[in-house]
């Protein structure tokens, strides 16, 4: 049973995107993943983004998305919503993905704009509508030109906002101008996919965050969430403040590497990452240490 939502906030307002765990020898840890999910609903996240970027999703194999969808449901119920990245730049293997996700039991779909192909905007609104057309689960889009070399342009955002399907947007573009009319004019729901820019769009209309610090400050996320709903500016503007070390440290390198290293440091399941993605360095983990100690993580 998929966990309460309403159309303000389709998927909650807190959810973390998701490592995979590894083990030792690079094969999926799904007990590891089990565990870091609990521990993610646990410490404040109503939601969760599996198979994502931060997933390490290009190097896992449809089966592996499979297991790992399952597993987490497993693992954390009807405690927080689960939501599975299908995007991939080939509209027939999203849609794939997409009927899969639904077979396991996904709560919703994340679909990236493809990468690489550069396609036009008519391209990227027929690949996301083929996306909800293929199953009865709700979608997020991830507009994040910086990884797809194409943004979804603001009158592309209006016309798949029509789509009863297409409820949300992982927002990674910046573009405060184009987010400010999406949410205007249309139901979309925005989620800050920027850490950096979570206050920020949360003061345009944005219902939640989509983040890779929630690993490690879940809570603090949600207060500052609340105190701004609650109408405390200065409070959310202060743990806005408070976090920036935070997202500085994690982003030092590509997150991924970061966000695994601080797992491995609190004891949590990470394990290493699959090529072309490296472990940290002996200097980035005691870089990464100051700045987390410097944003008020207990490692």
């Amino acid at each position: 049973m998929a966990p309460t939502s309403t159309p303000q906030t389709p998927f909650g307002r807190v959810l973390t995107a998701m490592v995979t765990p590894f083990t030792a020898d690079g094969t999926l840890d799904l007990p590891g993943a089990q565990r870091l999910a609990s521990h993610l609903v646990d410490a404040g996240n109503d939601g969760l983004v599996v198979n994502g970027t931060t997933g390490e999703s290009p190097t896992t194999s449809d089966a592996e998305k499979e297991q790992l969808v399952r597993a987490v449901l497993e693992a954390v119920g009807d405690r927080a919503h689960v939501i599975t990245g299908v995007g991939t730049n080939d509209t027939r293997h999203s849609v794939e993905l997409a009927h899969r996700a639904q077979a396991a039991g996904a709560h919703g779909l994340l679909a990236v704009t493809p990468y690489y192909s550069k396609p036009p905007q008519e391209g990227l609104y027929r690949h996301f509508t083929s996306i909800a057309d293929a199953t009865e689960l709700p979608v997020m889009l991830y507009d994040i030109p910086g990884r797809s070399a194409v943004a979804i342009e603001t009158e592309t955002l209006l016309r798949l906002a029509e789509h009863p399907r297409i409820v949300a947007n992982k927002d990674a573009k910046g573009d405060l101008s184009s987010a400010s009319r999406v949410i205007a004019e249309t139901d979309m729901v925005y989620y800050s996919g920027e850490d950096v820019l979570n206050l920020p769009l949360l003061s345009i209309g944005a219902v939640g965050v989509v983040s890779v610090v929630g690993h490690l400050v879940a809570a603090e996320l949600r207060a500052m969430i609340d105190a701004f709903i609650g109408g405390d500016i200065a409070k959310a503007r202060e743990i806005h403040q408070r976090l920036l070390p935070v997202y500085t440290g994690i982003f030092r390198t590509q997150g991924v590497i970061l966000t695994k290293a601080a797992l491995g440091l609190q004891g949590l399941p990470a394990g290493p990452l699959r090529l072309p993605l490296i472990e940290a360095t002996p200097a980035q983990v005691a870089q990464l240490r100051q700045d987390l100690g410097a944003g008020g993580v207990e490692l």
